[in-house]
């Protein structure tokens, strides 16, 4: 990709760091606002380096957490405008079976968020899905809307759509400095820039851009590993084939998600509760920070980029984004500041 859509300029009402799916949603939000928005990326695009490439990631309206079961409506329907923006498909509806032990926590949350006539006993689970069975203790929930977004395709229509709402993106342009201020200035390797609103959602890299700014956020690494099958029987996967994910097995704590095709290797960047991160920076306030999205954010990106843009223009956030404070780490926050 060329490294601007727009003549160069120095000053914008918002500047965004980081171009995958959540920065790219956050520009796509201001720019559909009228700010005139700029959008970093320190890679040429596309690139395979941050946590937005891939053929496809889930989505779900199972969650067991009640913040994300509530934003996930608003988030089908953003998608469902993005498609209709961009003219193309974006989703793919399968159906998700949830698979686990009974009486699970996290299982017990996505039951309610489902509803019990979404509950599948062993028989029923066999009918519709021969390849799936229930071991003993364990139960099944079936999510009618699950299915798989189109992750690469996904993350162009956006960052196209941004570019046709005036938005201009720029790659292959790293940050080497941030200047706080009520007009903040972004210094990179290619140009200095100036606005008085900063959004910073740049993955793994995050971190390093905020510790000069005395924030030191508690992210941690996992790595994700990537396995493959055949199918016994060819074409049988365009039948009726789910996607599928488990919880509370204690031979894989972090779960497995199951889906046509995954490519997602590397590492993603966890908070220590698996929550996200969307806050003001505590000291100054007029920098918005997007974090620690724990591998279960792209689905949701849409309402994060808009929430992140609502904060950046000092708006009421359209969901509670009090789940997500900064404030709930105060011991690390004592340290950097």
């Amino acid at each position: 990709m060329a490294a601007s859509s727009q003549p160069h300029q120095d000053t914008y009402d918002a500047i965004v760091i980081g171009a995958g799916i959540q920065g790219s949603f956050t520009a796509y939000h201001l720019a559909q606002r009228h700010k005139d928005t700029l959008l970093l990326e320190q890679f040429i695009l596309p690139h395979s380096r941050g946590s937005s490439h891939g053929q496809s990631r889930i989505t779900r309206s199972a969650y067991p957490q009640v913040p994300y079961a509530r934003m996930m409506p608003d988030s089908f329907r953003l998608w469902k405008r993005l498609e209709n923006e961009a003219g193309t498909s974006l989703y793919r509806r399968t159906g998700l079976v949830v698979l686990g032990p009974a009486g699970d926590p996290q299982l017990e949350g996505c039951r309610q968020s489902l509803g019990d006539n979404h509950v599948l006993d062993a028989v029923e689970l066999a009918q519709h899905f021969p390849g799936l069975r229930l071991h003993d203790g364990e139960v099944a929930l079936w999510d009618s809307t699950g299915g798989v977004l189109f992750a690469e395709r996904a993350l162009r229509a956006v960052q196209d759509a941004f570019r046709r709402h005036g938005g201009t993106l720029q790659d292959g342009e790293r940050v080497l400095h941030i200047e706080p201020g009520a007009v903040l200035t972004v210094t990179t390797t290619a140009g200095v820039y100036r606005a008085p609103r900063l959004i910073i959602t740049a993955g793994a890299w995050t971190g390093a851009l905020l510790a000069p700014l005395g924030l030191c956020l508690p992210l941690q690494p996992l790595r994700i590993d990537v396995c493959y099958w055949k199918e016994k029987e060819p074409g049988s996967t365009n039948r009726a084939c789910p996607c599928f994910m488990t919880m509370g097995l204690s031979q894989a704590p972090h779960g497995i998600y199951g889906l046509p095709a995954l490519e997602y290797p590397g590492l993603v960047k966890n908070t220590p509760d698996g929550d996200f991160i969307l806050d003001r920076h505590p000291k100054y306030s007029n920098i918005i920070i997007g974090a620690g999205f724990s591998g279960h954010g792209f689905k949701l990106a849409p309402v994060v980029g808009k929430l992140l843009c609502e904060l950046s223009l000092g708006e009421e956030p359209s969901h509670s984004t009090a789940p997500f404070a900064i404030t709930r780490f105060p011991g690390v926050l004592r340290a950097a500041l």
